[in-house]
């Protein structure tokens, strides 16, 4: 398999070359030449399929012989071992809960493969490698984890100062050795855009091998493909598909579902349930494509004004919006419809969403009352604990907390601050 630029004047690279770059020279993003199709017989059969066994039906094909089956297997196991359990709420709408991974959040799954995937690639080179991630809130703590230890991989953190859960700044900022954390005065599209500056930075990509950890890098968004093959092989009915609502911020997550639908996977529609950062919404109901400035919200992790997965998803459909409006149902969901979601969902079904949750539950309530009562999935992407300051006042109690967050709260924060200027990213980089 060999990935292309989407801005079409680098170099083909295979699955090893894209994952040591993160991002091509030019700026763009990799993107597989072709989409594989999975066997059919797989698709009549998931439920046959251990979820380890039907990860790596998946993704083998994007890794071509960049990693022996022997280790891509291993690595494919090590990164799926916790469940991934589809939990009905309604009789015809279940939760994919995607937080049972050590940071509980759904980032678990790409920042552990990735980090797997690096650490084959570097073992024996020798070399160092510095992982530049920006976070808004889950990818940090998830990429800390993952690569927290493994040898010959420095990572440097960038995260919007204020504008992170507690939770989630612990986690990313209470690791320290190979883990350092960087707190930027700014958005996380500053963040985002400080990041993609240093790729584009030849000077610096000189003094330091550089590669990126967001959903940007290929080996960390193709294997977000792996919920939706687990969510179809827990559905009684693969004949009627699901709706499935995904809470969109960088949109890897929701690409990663369509490449998985292109790959052969029987899903009816796809709603992108977004909060006030709606610029993608905007342009499937036909506004146009216009980022504009960040807005603070209690979905922190889809505060995302201009989500660089977009350009995948106008290749994905060729650039043809017709196309992707007859897959793709955008809704601009506000923090009062986010807040009464969790509350009447718990009151009714006692099933408690976080605020994530909560959007993408919003968005299919949104979809079905034009089209139907289609039966539906939404993506129940982190912990409600994680976000137990907006979750607690909602449903008037306290939510238990579990000992993997409790040990942080003993730990000592460890972070950087820095300015909102990528000179002073440069200079920090290149001093470390």
């Amino acid at each position: 398999m060999l990935y292309y630029s989407t801005n079409g004047s680098s170099a083909l690279a295979d699955f090893k070359q894209a994952t040591m770059l993160g991002q091509p020279p030019d700026g763009g993003l990799y993107f597989p030449e072709r989409i594989p199709v999975v066997p059919h017989e797989v698709i009549r059969n998931l439920a046959a399929y251990e979820p380890a066994d039907l990860a790596f039906q998946v993704i083998a094909p994007y890794v071509g012989d960049a990693i022996p089956e022997k280790e891509l297997r291993q690595i494919v196991a090590e990164t799926v071992n916790f469940p991934f359990p589809l939990v009905p709420i309604t009789d015809n709408i279940h939760a994919l809960e995607l937080y049972h991974g050590p940071t509980l959040a759904f980032k678990d799954v790409g920042a552990r493969f990735m980090s797997r995937c690096l650490s084959y690639f570097i073992r024996d080179s020798g070399k160092k490698i510095t992982v530049l991630v920006a976070t808004s809130g889950d990818t940090g703590s998830a990429v800390a984890n993952g690569f927290y230890g493994v040898a010959g991989v420095e990572v440097v953190i960038l995260y919007p100062s204020g504008k992170v859960s507690p939770v989630q700044e612990l986690q990313l900022t209470t690791y320290g050795g190979n883990i350092t954390a960087l707190e930027i005065d700014g958005s996380f599209d500053d963040c985002q855009r400080l990041v993609k500056q240093a790729f584009r930075d030849e000077a610096l990509r000189s003094h330091c091998a550089l590669t990126s950890a967001n959903s940007i890098n290929v080996a960390r968004w193709l294997p977000q493909q792996f919920y939706y093959f687990f969510a179809l092989r827990a559905w009684a009915n693969i004949d009627q598909p699901p709706v499935i609502a995904v809470p969109s911020g960088n949109f890897g997550n929701l690409c990663a579902g369509l490449i998985a639908h292109l790959s052969g996977l029987p899903v009816a529609h796809f709603v992108a349930a977004c909060n006030a950062n709606d610029v993608v919404t905007a342009y499937l109901n036909g506004e146009g494509y216009h980022p504009k400035a960040p807005v603070v919200t209690i979905s922190n992790a889809m505060d995302v004004a201009d989500p660089s997965n977009f350009v995948r998803m106008l290749e994905l459909f060729q650039k043809d919006i017709h196309a992707m409006q007859a897959k793709v149902s955008g809704y601009t969901i506000g923090e009062d419809e986010t807040k009464q979601a969790i509350g009447e969902v718990y009151v009714t079904t006692g099933y408690l969403m976080d605020p994530h949750g909560a959007v993408a539950y919003a968005g299919l309530r949104r979809y079905r009352d034009v089209h139907g009562e289609q039966p539906g999935i939404l993506l129940e992407t982190a912990a409600p604990i994680k976000f137990a300051d907006v979750v607690e006042p909602v449903i008037g109690k306290r939510l238990p907390m579990p000992g993997s967050l409790a040990e942080l709260y003993g730990r000592q924060k460890q972070s950087v601050e820095l300015a909102n200027d990528y000179a002073v990213l440069k200079e920090f980089l290149l001093k470390s």
